[in-house]
């Protein structure tokens, strides 16, 4: 992991989007700081696209894709994406699977996620799991007395057994069923939404994380940038991000929202 400082101003200023991770990526010590805030609005205001790439659940992805200075939102690690149109004050929500699909996965998920709590003492049920429309959260750190990533991982390999995806975020466990990640869920929103394809995104988004989850994405997009934060947990990622920020969470991201805007006046 590079520098930012190292970033060709070239590549810098053709971002077309940024999409980031929330949290710890957005978030510093499990709050949004007003550098962060700031940076989405800054990138907004230049014309350039913001999408936060989440684990969070529907119930929050609502509000971010209504509240904050984004331009849609993908929620539950690929299982839908938020999309808010101002003028006509319409969401425009698009999931991956129907209906029925999700409530019969969910009851199975559920089942697995009560053996969860069982085998493993000291986890709970994600605070924010009551907001959720497809996967379930496992809550190893955020409001649990932090558990290590060897159990988080353990945790994961326990819903792969059963033939859920499951994924190791920084604060949470998040398993589903489905072919969905943040990965397919964004490229079919660039494409669909922005016109952006698939190949064009390699030159034209920049994505920001801090976490295992995130390697799919350091792995697709070349201008991968991780915040500061990442480097204790570089040995738990398989693909680790291109470029690197002096801060940690939110001032990291404002950080590299500060580099793009640069190049883009220079």
């Amino acid at each position: 992991m590079k520098p930012i400082s190292q970033i060709p101003h070239a590549a810098l200023a053709g971002v077309r989007a940024v999409l980031t991770d929330i949290d710890d990526t957005l978030t510093l010590h499990g709050k949004l700081p007003a550098s962060a805030l700031a940076a989405m609005e800054d990138l907004q205001r230049a014309g350039l696209l913001v999408i936060p790439i989440t684990g969070r659940p529907a119930g929050w992805c609502d509000h971010i894709a209504r509240m904050w200075p984004v331009d849609a939102v993908v929620g539950e690690n690929g299982a839908f994406t938020f999309r808010y149109d101002r003028e006509a004050k319409r969401m425009q929500r698009i999931y991956d699977q129907p209906d029925d699909v999700r409530r019969a996965n969910g009851k199975e998920l559920n089942v697995i996620a009560d053996e969860v709590l069982k085998v493993f003492p000291g986890t709970a049920i994600a605070s924010d799991q009551a907001y959720r429309e497809i996967d379930v959260a496992i809550d190893f750190c955020e409001d649990v007395p932090p558990l290590p990533f060897s159990t988080a991982q353990a945790i994961a390999d326990h819903f792969q057994a059963k033939g859920a995806v499951a994924k190791v975020s920084s604060i949470h466990v998040n398993a589903w069923f489905g072919a969905h990640d943040k990965l397919s869920m964004s490229l079919r929103l660039l494409r669909d939404t922005f016109a952006i394809d698939a190949e064009a995104a390699k030159a034209c988004v920049a994505y920001c994380g801090d976490s295992p989850n995130d390697a799919p994405m350091f792995n697709y997009f070349p201008l991968g940038i991780g915040v500061a934060n990442i480097k204790p947990l570089a040995h738990l990622v398989p693909h680790l991000p291109t470029y690197v920020t002096e801060g940690e969470g939110g001032d990291g991201f404002a950080e590299f929202a500060r580099a793009v805007l640069a190049a883009k006046t220079a």
